[in-house]
């Protein structure tokens, strides 16, 4: 089988045997899972199919949609852009004769001029029966994105000022707001914004791993967004020591260090009706330099304890040697995505009961 062949097989939806996973079928439409997948889970594949047909994007909705159902995911979780009626309602149909979820992906009006934006974006949704988006209020990793603690507070408020401007909108298009704890604010600043922001349609995307990085206890963090969670991003992780701290990385379900079935648990007691989407990304492992001065410069109130806490669990749950994904072929990146996202399915149906 040739480079171009290859690729036409795994854009297809074929699942390649690797590192020990076992065959998948090819995909039957037939839901294996409510679990739905956000779009950062395809990245591969988006590439390499752009890569040989630029034009055609996965990430259409309509397109991803269509796919996501093929694979036996229950639902799907992207960024929706601004649509026509025609369009709105072609896809919420579809949704409903597949019996999937959507939920959108937005950013927030960074300023004045950006409000229209975001309007346009929050009707699409609304008049495609969407009743949650998920944003990330600020950019980047904390400890990568900032070198002082008055950067940090500087994004933090102008995070602030542009959840204000969102709030009326989403309150006239009836859509939520989940905000995703994203390696920026720890659980108690991110608690203290949602309350702060006091409207019924901001809430949380509660991710079961990021606040790892940011030394915090991963239970903790699901015990504390609990209440606020419109939708939840499922994952496991892997960990391995590195002379400045830890590496950190995405793994298939059941194949990492945290307690996904306590974590599923807190969040059914607390919403029962929220949704679960798979972000397990395909990628070389993070570096998350706890060790380093410049680490610290933005957490500057965070105990010794967290980290001792945190190097506690690296060290008595290191994988072992983590994939650099990046230093593979790209048909064999795409088949390392795919079989984790045949992986995961069956374990959230089998295990989690998702």
């Amino acid at each position: 089988m040739n480079r171009r062949d290859a690729l036409t097989w795994l854009a297809a939806g074929a699942a390649h045997a690797v590192a020990g996973s076992s065959w998948a079928a090819p995909p039957s439409g037939e839901l294996k899972s409510s679990l739905g997948l956000v779009v950062y889970t395809l990245a591969l594949r988006r590439k390499a199919i752009q890569s040989e047909a630029p034009k055609r994007d996965l990430f259409e909705p309509l397109t991803y949609l269509d796919y996501c159902h093929s694979r036996g995911a229950g639902g799907v979780q992207l960024p929706l852009g601004v649509r026509d009626a025609h369009y709105c309602r072609n896809l919420r149909e579809r949704a409903t004769e597949y019996g999937m979820y959507v939920e959108g992906i937005v950013g927030l009006p960074r300023n004045d001029r950006d409000v229209e934006r975001f309007g346009a974006e929050v009707r699409t949704a609304g008049e495609m029966g969407v009743l949650v988006v998920r944003t990330a209020s600020m950019p980047g990793r904390r400890y990568e994105q900032f070198e002082t603690l008055q950067e940090f507070q500087a994004a933090a408020e102008q995070s602030r000022q542009a959840l204000a401007r969102a709030v009326p909108i989403l309150e006239k298009h009836r859509v939520r707001l989940a905000i995703e704890n994203h390696k920026d604010r720890r659980v108690e600043e991110q608690v203290a914004l949602l309350r702060a922001t006091g409207s019924e349609y901001v809430g949380a995307c509660v991710d079961l791993g990021n606040g790892f990085a940011l030394l915090e206890d991963p239970i903790a963090v699901v015990e504390a967004l609990a209440p606020w969670a419109f939708s939840v991003h499922l994952k496991d992780q892997a960990v391995e020591e590195y002379d400045e701290g830890f590496l950190f990385a995405d793994v298939p379900l059941g194949d990492g260090f945290l307690d996904i079935r306590r974590m599923v648990e807190i969040l059914r007691h607390a919403k029962p009706d929220v949704r679960f989407s798979l972000e397990t990304l395909t990628r070389d492992p993070l570096k998350v330099p706890v060790l380093t001065e410049k680490y610290w410069a933005t957490l500057p109130g965070v105990p010794g304890s967290d980290l001792a806490r945190t190097l506690r669990i690296v060290r008595a749950k290191r994988a072992g040697q983590l994939r650099y994904i990046s230093r593979l072929p790209i048909d064999e990146q795409v088949a390392h995505e795919s079989a984790g996202i045949d992986t995961s399915l069956e374990y959230a149906r089998r295990v989690l009961g998702i």
